[in-house]
């Protein structure tokens, strides 16, 4: 076991590799928390469902779509065999097919457990070596993910800042969680789905270059927090979820490493919570099947509200 990930410093304190390398679930597991997930958390998330209403939490993606260095997306709309008026049968069918040439990491999207590790070590003990493959990931893929129905929380950070947008580098521990969630009335389940609204994805298009490069979040704390919950994932209408310029003493991402890596918590990036948010809807029925693209480490999305 290399140094680093044998004493990896995770809030400034020092845990030993057997802490976070062995899944409670054995060690053949390979969703973390989704284990999580069960048919009583589904009729749990339906007894909210009380006006039929839908939200959708993806964003639309193109190729202005700001994004983590150096991902990009694009799409081609192309007409096979048509190019020169051609067509099908006597009925002179023709069709539209189209090409997507990007990343899965880019818009609205889902980390898999395969995606951040502590100096090669992966969700479960899993060493780059032995499951990274440039044709897919061997273990720990996006196709592992079982569909995620669930209660979902949605704590409106803006709105207790009072502010539009929650201000780049604010840090949201388990105090602020804490107190978000009491003044909404809402309290945090094993099995939930946490998003955080803070205003952040309204600056897309208005200051890209703002959006991308800073952005107020969860803390480590905060993540360790909801980890003792036993959520099966977190998510924020941000491009990394955590807080950005990174909290005094942490490392680079270090919030990712100890949902993904550590307890096996998916993250989901860039989620539109803007009019869950105006409608404070804190609780719903939350419902997200991602591409089972096979050995991915990401997936573009777009999980669905219902409440």
């Amino acid at each position: 076991m290399v140094a680093a990930a044998m004493s990896c410093l995770i809030g400034g304190a020092a845990l030993a590799a057997d802490d976070w390398t062995k899944s409670k679930w054995g060690p053949d597991d390979q969703i973390g928390a989704a284990n999580n997930l069960n048919a009583e958390k589904v009729l749990e998330a339906s007894k909210l469902i009380t006006t039929g209403k839908t939200y959708a939490l993806g964003i639309e993606i193109n190729s202005q779509t700001p994004a983590y260095a150096p991902r990009s997306f694009k799409i081609y709309v192309v007409q096979p065999g048509q190019v020169q008026g051609g067509s099908l049968g006597s009925t002179k069918t023709t069709y539209n097919d189209d090409i997507i040439e990007g990343w899965l990491g880019i818009g609205s999207q889902i980390d898999g457990l395969g995606h951040i590790g502590i100096d090669g070590v992966y969700y479960n003990g899993n060493h780059a070596k032995d499951f990274v493959d440039m044709s897919g990931l061997k273990k720990l893929g996006i196709e592992k993910v079982p569909p995620i129905t669930t209660r979902g929380v949605m704590l409106d950070m803006a709105a207790h800042y009072g502010t539009d947008v929650v201000k780049e580098g604010t840090a949201f521990n388990k105090a602020e969680i804490e107190a978000v969630a009491q003044k909404q009335g809402v309290e945090i389940r094993k099995g939930d789905v946490v998003l955080f609204n803070t205003g952040w994805i309204s600056l897309i298009g208005k200051d890209d270059k703002r959006f991308g490069s800073v952005e107020p979040g969860l803390g480590v704390e905060g993540a360790r927090y909801l980890a003792e919950k036993g959520v099966v994932a977190v998510g924020a209408d941000s491009w990394a979820l955590e807080v950005i310029p990174f909290e005094p003493g942490t490392g680079v991402f270090e919030v990712h490493q100890v949902l993904l890596a550590q307890n096996g918590i998916y993250i989901l990036e860039n989620m539109n919570t803007a009019e869950l948010a105006e409608d404070k809807a804190y609780e719903f029925m939350f419902v997200l099947g991602q591409p089972r693209y096979t050995g991915a480490v990401q997936a573009i999305i777009n999980p669905v509200a219902i409440r």
